[in-house]
Formats: C-alpha cells, sequence, structure tokens
C-alpha cells in the first residue's frame, strides 16, 4: 500500500509541475523533477538511474534559463529600452500576487511602462509591450516542449 502511495503522489508531483508551467506560478518543472526523482528513489535507481537524472536535472536547468530570458529577449528584439527590460522583471515580480493574470499582464505592463518613461511614445511602448507578450509565450511553449521530453525520456527509462 505504500509503494502505491508513494507512485501516486510521484505521478500528482509530475501532474503539478505541468499544471505549473502552463499556467505560471507554481514551480512547474522543479515539481516534474521532484517526481520523477521520487519515481526513482521508489525504484531503488534501477531503471532511471544517476545518468538519467543528471539529463532530466540539465533539462530542468535550461527550462529555468529560458524562463529568465524568454520575455527579456522578447523586448530586445523590438529595440526595447533597459528601462523596459528593466521594467518587464520588475512587472513580472508584481504581477506574483496576481495570480495567472498578473503573472502574464505584469511583464507587459511592466515593458510598457519602462518604455513610455525612457522614450516618451505610446506606439514604441506598447510594441515593446507585445515583444514581451510574445516572448513570454514563446517561451512558455519551449519549456512545455522540454518538459514533455523530460517525461519521455523518464517514461522511456521506466520501461527499458
Amino acid at each position: 500500500m505504500k509503494l502505491i502511495a508513494l507512485w501516486l503522489l510521484a505521478v500528482a508531483l509530475i501532474a503539478a509541475g505541468f499544471l505549473g508551467v502552463i499556467a505560471p506560478g507554481l514551480p512547474g518543472v522543479l515539481l516534474i523533477f521532484g517526481g520523477m526523482l521520487l519515481g526513482a528513489w521508489i525504484d531503488d535507481f534501477q531503471r532511471v538511474g544517476w545518468l538519467t537524472l543528471a539529463v532530466l536535472a540539465a533539462l530542468m536547468l535550461l527550462t529555468f534559463i529560458i524562463d529568465v530570458l524568454a520575455s527579456l529577449l522578447g523586448a530586445q528584439r523590438v529595440g526595447a529600452s533597459r528601462q523596459a527590460l528593466i521594467g518587464s522583471v520588475l512587472g513580472g515580480l508584481a504581477g506574483i500576487p496576481l495570480g495567472l493574470v498578473g503573472l502574464i499582464a505584469g511583464p507587459f505592463v511592466g515593458a510598457v511602462i519602462g518604455e513610455y518613461l525612457a522614450r516618451r511614445e505610446l506606439i514604441d511602448a506598447a510594441r515593446v509591450g507585445w515583444g514581451t507578450f510574445v516572448g513570454l509565450a514563446v517561451g512558455t511553449l519551449a519549456k512545455l516542449a522540454l518538459a514533455v521530453a523530460m517525461l519521455g525520456i523518464f517514461a522511456a527509462a521506466l520501461i527499458w
């Protein structure tokens, strides 16, 4: 019975992690990795060994890098000022207490305000905000793809 409960916990962590990858606010890939590490431990690392876990950890770290850089690169690609980039980061942090809407709108609003303060042109500020939003969306898709790859590697290791 204990073994079943541990596997259910591992699956729940992985499922919650996928939710966190799509809906910001949860540490998505960290939960996914934690569930996979728990699954490897349950099996005494027989099928999912240290090499597989190292690959999964590397993919997890890559998602963190993508998470940080995506909206910044999106804003920078459309010619954002330094103030817009700082505004994007601050907006993202300020949006955390507002949940999903805040986490999506925060970087956009922060970039728009920062760019407006830098250039005093609303059109440029809106373009930079849009670039930030697109970067965030592309980053989320990339994180989701890496999370699916992690799941595939984990499943393959369990099966073979």
